[in-house]
């Protein structure tokens, strides 16, 4: 597999995921030479303010953390000199174009792994204390240096009653500064503790690693809604029990026999994963078009021009099915491989000789503002 310039340090992604990816750090200098970042110190803050847009503030008084959660108001700002600080804003792709364009850099991950695109801005001595993350996380440094320090150590224990999940014994095993442009990864649970050395943004390239208690819990409730299990309980030959509160090996046998008849196989577990892993986070809603395009104007447009994602739209594929935002579809093998590459690339060139079922799905997609025209 071909090197990709120097994000990864001009290893090729095959020797970056056979030695480094879920196994332990790597430093890669230069990685983006020309990045200096996506925003200002003031643009963050003002998307940060934004109703739609998760955001987090981190203060630090006399070594005590603070955290306070969106939205915020420009009051929130006011007078923070006197502290340190971090502001952390969420999703940064899911509101700027320029974002959704830099986690393409990153598409030799599988887009089901993808969490988002966070950017963090704090003056000097900022940070958010030393932690771990149960996720993958590459750390892209924009504007002025931050310090990393990393420790692959095993005591996870926690400071009690912080509002961040903050290590309680923190030995530094290695350390870096980072300028604009130097990139870290970390795999899961790698502690971590970032320290601005200037007024610094970084950007952190997240990849989601769900658990597997969650993952189940989630799975049960999908198939909640898809199973059916036939026939009440009956027991016509009741007999009188020494002990009435004991429940009874009949009535155990026939409900264990009952939830036998649940069953399920891999394409309803691939259907689960697509439907769970595009589903947009409980914050994120999805505007209408206005003015709204008839479909006929629509197919014309998406004829001439092609058609995009909308910047929050997650969308997965599977044999024939389509997952897009947590809703699925099954699409016929020709209109499968045009809706693939749009997941794979978030856009599509214009569409002359679309398909009238495929042109009336897109729209419909158009009208829940999940794609647009180019």
């Amino acid at each position: 597999m071909k090197t990709l310039s120097t994000l990864l340090g001009n290893l090729s992604v095959n020797e970056f995921l056979r030695d480094y990816w879920q196994k332990k750090p790597l430093l890669i200098r230069g990685a983006l030479p020309e990045f200096t970042g996506l925003l200002t110190p003031q643009q963050a803050i003002e998307l940060a303010c934004e109703e739609d847009v998760q955001a987090r503030l981190v203060t630090q008084r006399h070594g005590q953390f603070e955290l306070e959660q969106s939205p915020f108001t420009a009051k929130d700002f006011k007078g923070l000199s006197k502290t340190t600080w971090t502001v952390l804003v969420q999703g940064l792709n899911h509101h700027l174009p320029e974002a959704a364009d830099l986690l393409k850099r990153f598409d030799f991950i599988p887009h089901a792994r993808l969490d988002d695109l966070m950017v963090s801005y704090a003056p000097k001595g900022g940070g958010v204390g030393p932690h771990f993350d149960p996720y993958d996380v590459f750390l892209l440094q924009g504007m002025g240096h931050r310090r990393w320090q990393i420790s692959t150590q095993a005591d996870r224990t926690l400071i009690e009653g912080a509002p961040l999940r903050i290590l309680k014994d923190f030995k530094i095993e290695q350390e870096w500064i980072l300028a604009p442009g130097d990139m870290l990864y970390l795999p899961p649970q790698c502690a971590h503790n970032g320290i601005a050395e200037d007024d610094c943004m970084t950007y952190s390239i997240g990849f989601r690693t769900p658990a597997y208690q969650e993952l189940a819990e989630q799975f049960l409730v999908y198939l909640q809604d898809r199973i059916c299990v036939d026939g009440i309980y009956a027991d016509p030959d009741l007999k009188t029990q020494k002990h009435p509160s004991e429940i009874s090996s009949d009535m155990l046998y026939q409900v264990e026999k009952a939830i036998k008849q649940v069953r399920w196989d891999k394409e309803d577990i691939a259907n689960f994963l697509g439907c769970y892993l595009s589903e947009p986070k409980p914050h994120i809603f999805f505007d209408a078009p206005e003015p709204e395009l008839s479909l006929k104007k629509f197919t014309k447009a998406i004829q001439k021009t092609g058609v995009t994602l909308d910047l929050k739209t997650q969308m997965l594929c599977h044999k024939n099915s389509i997952f897009i935002n947590g809703e699925t579809v099954q699409a016929t093998e020709c209109d499968y491989d045009l809706l693939r590459e749009l997941a794979d690339h978030r856009i599509l060139p214009p569409l002359t000789a679309c398909s009238d079922e495929l042109a009336a799905l897109l729209y419909q997609w158009y009208l829940d503002g999940f794609i647009s025209p180019t």
